[in-house]
């Protein structure tokens, strides 16, 4: 049997499970195709490729900040250069941008090497056993000795929720969505541009895909997010009008920027109904010995990628410090 299941491949999934992979086994359980969470790549074709969920690491932490230079060493990582413009002319605070050498989840990727991991799986309950977690999804049984939840707080609650501490179910985190677009331009010059933070009733931020130097195109790639009210304003309905709220994106974005609005082609609306949360909590993590229950990820301390990677840590050093027991 797995003596840990960890749900979510996510930047705290995937580090948890790294830190835990020389002592213990360790299997990954992750809801999409591919891993990596909200720090997820997608594809077009063979090589074209849009960093739709994090945009890029900035280390404010030491640690974690030395951890992306031994990567950066490793040429999993690298540094994103170019024109970074900030229209809401606030102090630069993420001057330093990292971004991953193929995608954004070759920090995960990296991290989960060699450890087994099933894609696709919805997961619906789990039920302790005493001797043992089962963890249901849609079209599967997995059994484990341990579990490791990795989900948004609203998730993770809903989910386990019969067997978490009172003080956790009381915490107060309030997730933000987030609406991003994936756009395709025809026009036939580059954009001496690398991304854009925006003053703007809609848009909050475009990353120009060309400009990570991951592939070679004469046709311009751009991954546009949206300002959190207007995310909120649409997150539940926008599904329904994809065409309609994607046309009203491209529309402020053209303006802006003064573009004819039928250069742009969508290859894909998404909405993370969980994005990040500015909430810290007064916990970093949360482990129970007893019911060999855990669960890390950013919104227990921040909004930050590295909120993620310093709730793994911690609760590693939780588990170390308390290990599991068994009755």
């Amino acid at each position: 049997m797995i003596d840990f299941c960890i749900l979510g491949s996510g930047l705290s999934g995937s580090t948890i499970a790294n830190l835990l992979r020389n002592k213990y086994s360790i299997q990954i359980i992750e809801k999409a195709k591919g891993i990596g969470g909200r720090s997820s790549n997608k594809k077009i074709g063979a090589s074209i490729s849009f960093d739709h969920g994090l945009q890029y690491y900035s280390p404010k932490n030491g640690e974690f900040k030395k951890y992306l230079n031994k990567l950066i060493q490793k040429g999993i990582l690298k540094q994103w250069e170019g024109n970074h413009i900030d229209f809401t002319f606030k102090k630069n605070l993420d001057s330093n941008k990292i971004i991953g050498k193929k995608g954004n989840n070759d920090f995960n990727k990296y991290l989960l090497r060699n450890i087994k991991k099933n894609l696709g799986q919805e997961i619906i309950n789990i039920i302790f056993r005493k001797t043992h977690w089962e963890i249901i999804s849609k079209n599967n049984k997995f059994k484990a000795k341990n579990i490791i939840i990795t989900f948004p707080f609203k998730q993770s609650k809903k989910l386990a929720k019969k067997y978490l501490s009172r003080s956790f179910l009381k915490l107060k985190v309030k997730m933000i969505p987030n609406i991003t677009l994936l756009l395709k331009q025809k026009i036939k010059y580059k954009i001496p541009i690398s991304s854009i933070k925006f003053n703007n009733k809609i848009i909050a931020w475009a990353s120009n895909e060309n400009s990570k130097k991951r592939f070679s195109s004469t046709t311009n790639y751009w991954t546009i997010q949206t300002v959190e009210n207007y995310s909120k304003k649409i997150i539940n309905k926008y599904k329904k009008k994809k065409n309609y709220y994607s046309k009203q994106i491209i529309k402020e974005f053209a303006q802006i920027l003064g573009f004819d609005y039928k250069t742009f082609k969508v290859f894909k609306i998404h909405g993370w109904k969980y994005s990040f949360s500015n909430f810290k909590s007064d916990k970093e993590c949360y482990w129970d010995s007893k019911l060999r229950i855990g669960l890390c990820g950013d919104w227990f301390m921040g909004p930050k990628a590295e909120s993620a990677w310093l709730s793994a840590n911690n609760l590693y050093k939780r588990i170390k410090k308390n290990p599991p027991k068994f009755k």
